[in-house]
């Protein structure tokens, strides 16, 4: 293993290069990769698609991404060094095994990024994979429009965040982000003769969502809108704004079809189902690191969370998991109130992509 050592106001900053970086992606152990290049530099994500936390920000916030001081990090700048002086930082607070990679992102992708390794699974990746295999029906934005001036019985459900919903969509769409769909199913669609055609802004989350109602055995005929809002915009169609349309609380029927669902779309997983105390005591321990997750709605979870949980909307943790789960390798506890129907959906999803998960259900009414 070809690493270096700089010393500097008595800290060893250890660099490494990019073979050593390979085999660290590769050998199963707990790593965390932080890109500590600006927000706006980044972009959606880096060619790593590993959690972007700015250098400037990163003595802060770290301890909210990788919660344990000893967990192997490799920070990566923009090849200006920056990465050195962030590492001596933290060094200095405590933390044990921080390194560096030599060049940051440009000497990693001086050859192209075509055979690069990444810290997590592009979500259009896992998506296309999952399409591919299951064969997801599509439905395209000319397609879509024409059922619309049919007037034919469709609804398009938009699984994205409410604030990317309310920022533009397709006219009429209702908003139902990734993991609510279960949940909130029953309410928004009531009728099994309804087309369902779920959209985001490109593919990643459409197509997890409609497999989503597929594999949970809706009776509707459900599709996925090729290539979401950008689709419908390339065809010369506006989109609509505002909160138009958004899910509101779910109604008793809506609970009852949500358990049959869950128990639908979980016949095949297996999950540990832990409680708060071991929940809480795998979050303490010195040796493994654990996310606690709370996967409901920010809403719901300002109203009322478990203590050293953090709020992890369902729907993002599908699609951009590297932006909350900064240390791969480590144990993942999704966190919902006793339906289970969110929990169930990322678990369901996230398992497929090499995650340690384990389910923690809670009453929080109860609670509060």
């Amino acid at each position: 293993m070809s690493t270096s050592s700089i010393e500097k106001t008595g800290t060893a900053e250890r660099v490494i290069d990019a073979d050593t970086f390979r085999e660290w992606l590769a050998d199963g152990a707990e790593l965390a990769v932080i890109d500590i290049r600006p927000g706006e530099e980044v972009g959606y994500a880096s060619p790593l698609f590993a959690t972007n936390l700015p250098a400037d920000r990163i003595e802060v916030e770290i301890d909210r991404y990788v919660p344990r001081a000893a967990v192997r990090t490799v920070l990566v700048d923009g090849g200006d060094g920056v990465a050195q002086s962030v590492a001596t930082r933290l060094a200095a607070a405590g933390r044990t095994d921080v390194h560096v990679l030599a060049g940051g992102i440009p000497e990693w992708t001086r050859n192209g990024t075509d055979d690069l390794p990444t810290f997590d699974v592009p979500g259009k990746d896992f998506s296309l994979g999952i399409r591919d295999e299951r064969g997801t029906p599509v439905v395209t934005a000319a397609e879509l429009k024409s059922l619309k001036d049919q007037s034919a019985d469709v609804v398009v459900i938009d699984t994205r965040t409410v604030p990317e919903f309310t920022a533009g969509h397709v006219p009429g769409a209702v908003s139902v982000p990734g993991a609510e769909l279960l949940l909130r199913f029953a309410d928004v669609v009531p009728s099994p003769d309804t087309h369902v055609v779920v959209s985001c802004a490109g593919l990643p989350r459409a197509i997890i969502g409609a497999q989503t109602l597929i594999d949970s055995g809706v009776p509707n005929k459900v599709s996925y809108l090729h290539d979401g809002t950008r689709a419908w915009k390339e065809e010369n169609l506006e989109l609509e704004t505002g909160a138009t349309a958004v899910y509101g609380p779910v109604g008793d029927a809506a609970l009852e079809v949500a358990a049959q669902r869950v128990e639908a779309i979980a016949a095949d997983d297996e999950f540990p189902r832990i409680d708060v105390e071991t929940a809480q005591a795998w979050a303490a321990d010195p040796d493994r690191t654990t996310y606690l997750l709370d996967v409901r709605t920010p809403e719901e979870f300002e109203q009322a969370h478990l203590p050293g949980s953090i709020t992890s909307e369902g729907g993002q943790l599908l699609g951009v998991s590297y932006r909350t789960i900064a240390v791969r390798g480590a144990r993942v506890v999704l966190i919902d109130d006793l339906t289970g129907a969110r929990a169930a959906v990322v678990a369901h999803w996230l398992q497929r992509r090499g995650f340690d998960i384990a389910v923690l259900l809670h009453d929080f009414d109860a609670a509060a």
